[in-house]
């Protein structure tokens, strides 16, 4: 089975079709969780597989599985996904690469007349980016049961509070609120092939990385509270402005990653400010931020320097600066018999290979709850960068991780006779 491979051509083509939905001017994808664009990336995803043969059923939170049946349908399936949801102007290649790589591999099995033992799915899960739902990675944990479902329905559009459509009315519109109960059944293995959003591989000229594990990462809000006050009449030396006061928090917050070497990563990219008018010094700001490190004693560490900085910040400025966490990443470590398929299937295949951690959440991190559950990671170009349009990664490099993924599927799911 080792000469079997993927058609590198259509892979590649899958992913540009896919990326035109939302198309931005800069070559990027606009395609935000339950908009327009993303029903018709579904829409399209949902025709191709089930041109291919695979039986398709949509969740609750409008997760997508397609299934290619196994001989043994009582076995439990191995399932390979990822999210065709992005950022505002962002790239073609950030969680789409990871769906097209399971599209492009059944497609494989089927040129081949393949039949597995274990049944096959391909999963697209909902919101994983967060951008327009919180939180992020929310598909995958309802299906899991790390959130509830009722709740993630309920979940209001952040970019548009006051008018935007909930989680379940934004499903619904682009008709994707599914009858299946969400999650409560086996899986047997779970496969995720992603870009590697950063410069490593591409500097060490890396064909396929092994994701072994994560960086770990502390999330809060911290609340600045000043006083309101006119801006014109008040006397620099009484005013308690909010925005001031985290304008310095936020310089501290980058100081804090930049003090702690290469794997020190500390970010404040949200904020909600209020009353934001002109001519009113800014009351009350609610700023995200977090701090990261790929060693846990480092990032505690990091997270002192950060409870610090606030509170010298709210006594020198004479505001109130409070600090809540509301979410915790990692340290993650993936399945030792996952994480040993794939290297070794990638040193078989005779790419260039080694261990790497992830710095950011993806939906195999949650899927570690039900089942072995890895990632295989391909080079970013372009510098590394993602999150932006100008996101890139190389045909050759797709198709080595999507080769990855098709022989690991291959040896969890068995080949019938």
């Amino acid at each position: 089975m080792r000469n079997i491979a993927i058609n590198t051509d259509r892979l590649w083509g899958t992913m540009m079709e896919v990326g035109r939905i939302g198309e931005t001017p800069g070559g990027g994808s606009h395609r935000l969780a339950l908009t327009e664009e993303d029903g018709q990336a579904r829409d399209l995803f949902c025709r191709w597989m089930r041109e291919a043969g695979c039986a398709v059923s949509i969740d609750a939170i409008g997760n997508i599985f397609a299934r290619r049946e196994g001989r043994d349908p009582s076995l439990p399936p191995v399932m390979v996904g990822s999210h065709l949801d992005t950022v505002p102007m962002g790239g073609k290649f950030d969680g789409i690469a990871g769906v097209m790589a399971g599209v492009e591999l059944l497609r494989t099995l089927n040129d081949r007349a393949i039949a597995t033992t274990a049944p096959v799915e391909i999963v697209v899960w909902t919101n994983e980016e967060g951008s327009r739902y919180s939180p992020f990675t929310m598909g995958s944990q309802v299906f899991v049961g790390q959130q509830r479902l009722a709740d993630m329905l309920a979940g209001r559009d952040v970019l548009d509070p006051t008018h935007g459509d909930t989680v379940g009315q934004a499903l619904a519109k682009i008709g994707y609120a599914g009858t299946v109960p969400v999650g409560g059944r086996k899986v047997g293995c779970y496969f995720e092939l992603h870009v590697e959003q950063g410069p490593s591989m591409m500097d060490a000229d890396v064909q396929v990385g092994i994701v072994v594990g994560s960086f770990v990462a502390r999330y809060f809000i911290a609340t600045i509270v000043g006083e309101q006050a006119h801006v014109g009449p008040t006397p620099m030396a009484q005013r308690k402005d909010a925005l001031v006061a985290m304008s310095r928090l936020v310089l501290e917050i980058d100081r804090i990653g930049r003090s702690h070497g290469p794997d020190g990563r500390s970010n404040a990219p949200h904020l909600e400010l209020y009353p934001n008018v002109r001519g009113v010094i800014p009351a009350r700001i609610e700023l995200s931020c977090d701090v990261r490190h790929s060693d846990h004693a480092s990032m505690l560490r990091m997270e002192g320097e950060l409870r610090a900085a606030a509170d010298a910040i709210a006594a020198a400025s004479g505001v109130d600066i409070s600090l809540r966490q509301y979410h915790e990443f990692g340290p993650v470590r993936f399945h030792p018999d996952v994480i040993d398929l794939l290297r070794r299937t990638a040193t078989d295949l005779g790419y260039r290979t080694r261990d790497i951690l992830t710095i950011a959440g993806h939906d195999a991190v949650p899927m570690l709850d039900v089942c072995p559950s890895g990632m295989v990671f391909v080079a970013s170009r372009a510098g590394g960068i993602s999150h932006n349009e100008k996101e890139f990664t190389d045909r050759e490099d797709l198709a080595a991780g999507t080769n990855v993924m098709l022989h690991a599927v291959l040896a969890r799911a068995g080949v019938a006779d």
